[in-house]
């Protein structure tokens, strides 16, 4: 296995580790999108194009904008 593929494999282990111990859910939002770029490098790496890309766009991006705006409706709701 080539030292690249070892390196993305331990820092998506290192990402996902992080991302379980954050406690609030605005860090936890930012950290998922760093992770799921994390993974769609991971997939590049390992010659998956095509999943790379879906993965920048729901994981990077989708996923953690749809977080973000939900907080942002239930702190609107709250005050």
């Amino acid at each position: 296995m080539e030292l690249l593929q070892i390196t993305m494999l331990a820092m998506a282990a290192l990402f996902g580790t992080a991302l379980v111990f954050a406690r609030e859910p605005a860090s936890q939002a930012v950290g998922i999108s760093f992770y799921g770029l994390v993974l769609a490098l991971m997939f590049f790496v390992f010659q998956a194009p095509d999943v790379a890309l879906s993965q920048v766009v729901i994981g990077a991006v989708g996923l953690p904008l749809m977080v973000m705006l939900t907080l942002a409706g239930l702190k609107r709701r709250r005050e």
